[in-house]
């Protein structure tokens, strides 16, 4: 009953024997009168399955790692039982990585409309904006229909966009990049394309709407390269690292130099972290300092419509620095997963003694847990190459997550099909990177 249960990532109660899936029906949902949506085919119910899944996985491992829950067949066998938790949690991982899959694909298919909303949310913030200053000021003048037109334009072609790629995240599609992140040098590119975009259309408008022979004259006046220099050379800075980021990304993944693992789905908080979740100094100074340089072109925009927002060349300087920063800071991180030694490992009151097959061996190093790879489907995925034979990292459970596979710590059982003598110990992370070559002696 305890297998069927882990493998089934069904509800925290115990199953009626001999059921297979005790999380719902035999394709995932939960069951009727449980509580909870039994569809498959709407958000609720995919949410659900999930966390109900979630919930049974979290318990299992925590009662495996209590010691309960072992069959009394394996318990004599230390090797024999920790093999059997490892295979029982995969099980249940798969389980949960499946119903994680589903409700990511479920709330990317549905992000399109939300994204348009927003769109069109600021669009009706720009009317409520305009007709309050117009009401304080000098009334409805030129320049505001020229940018209300101008914001409808842009608004129609995102959602254009959006509708487009609603599979994909809508308006986040083209921001978001290979590994199902939020891009944070694309993101703050299209930024800038859109704050150009939208001011020239506001002085396209603007010089179709302008009364007056000499209207047309000091609009195109607006346009001159004195005046819009350091909005394009910001624009082209930030065009520029966006490409250059995508290609060294590219290069240092092909080149095994950094590890990327694929994110479930977009999220905002990727635009300040890194792949594991953490703050990013580079990519938070990258993304204030272009914001603030933003915030002052949209209000030199909103006091001169009439031409492009006049950035001051310190301003422009200063959005060079953090790209370079930015640039920097992706050059330098991440980094190929290393072994610096390989020992046996020894238990409590066992004496010292040559690796021999059999034995359980300690990889130190570092990186053998790529950021975004903490996932128990993804780190049941981590393996080492012990001479021909290769051997999946065991996972091993305590209170709350893991103490096997670590990111400088990964302990595996030397296999019986081990030739003895001289052999090379490589590690293959869930990112697919290997590890250099360790040599060790194997006695028989």
């Amino acid at each position: 009953m305890a297998v069927d249960t882990a493998r089934g990532g069904g509800t925290a109660s115990a199953p009626p024997k001999g059921t297979a899936r005790p999380s719902g029906t035999a394709d995932g949902t939960p069951p009727a009168g449980d509580g909870g949506c039994a569809c498959t085919d709407c958000p609720h119910g995919v949410r659900e399955g999930r966390r109900r899944a979630l919930a049974e996985f979290r318990r299992r491992r925590d009662e495996l790692a209590a010691g309960a829950g072992v069959p009394a067949a394996l318990a004599h066998s230390p090797g024999a039982s920790r093999q059997w938790v490892s295979d029982e949690l995969t099980q249940a991982a798969r389980t949960v990585a499946e119903h994680t899959r589903a409700e990511a694909a479920f709330r990317l298919g549905g992000l399109w409309r939300r994204t348009a909303a927003a769109v069109w949310g600021a669009v009706a913030l720009l009317l409520a904006g305009q007709a309050v200053t117009a009401v304080l000021g000098a009334g409805w003048t030129t320049g505001r229909t020229a940018g209300l037109a101008a914001a409808l334009v842009c608004a129609a072609a995102l959602t254009a966009a959006a509708l487009l790629h609603r599979a994909r995240g809508g308006v986040l599609a083209p921001v978001t990049g290979e590994d199902g992140r939020l891009s944070t040098s694309r993101t703050v590119a299209a930024v800038w394309v859109l704050l150009a975009s939208y001011s020239v259309l506001v002085v396209a408008v603007g010089l179709a709407l302008a009364p007056g022979a000499d209207a047309p004259t000091r609009l195109l006046a607006g346009l001159d390269l004195g005046r819009g220099a350091g909005l394009l050379t910001v624009l082209a800075l930030c065009c520029a690292v966006a490409v250059t980021v995508h290609r060294i990304v590219a290069l240092r993944v092909r080149a095994q130099r950094l590890q990327k693992v694929r994110a479930d789905r977009p999220r905002a908080a990727d635009l300040l972290t890194d792949d594991g979740g953490r703050g990013s100094f580079a990519d938070v100074q990258y993304v204030a300092v272009c914001s603030v340089a933003a915030v002052l072109a949209a209000v030199r925009l909103a006091r001169r419509p009439g031409e492009l927002p006049d950035l001051p060349w310190g301003l422009a300087l200063l959005v060079a620095i953090s790209a370079l920063t930015y640039l920097a800071g992706k050059y330098s991180e991440g980094g190929r997963p290393v072994i610096l030694s390989v020992v046996r490992s020894r238990e409590v009151g066992d004496l010292d003694s040559p690796i021999r097959t059999g034995d359980d061996i300690e990889i130190r190093g570092s990186g053998f847990v790529p950021p975004g790879a903490e996932a128990p489907d993804r780190l049941a995925r981590t393996t080492v190459r012990i001479g021909a034979v290769h051997v999946h990292v065991p996972l091993v459970p305590v209170a709350g997550g893991f103490a096997n596979p670590a990111d400088t710590v990964l302990t595996v059982p030397v296999p019986v099909d081990v030739e003895p003598g001289r052999v090379e110990v490589q590690v293959i992370t869930a990112a697919g990177v290997e590890t250099n070559r360790y040599s060790i002696d194997v006695l028989d």
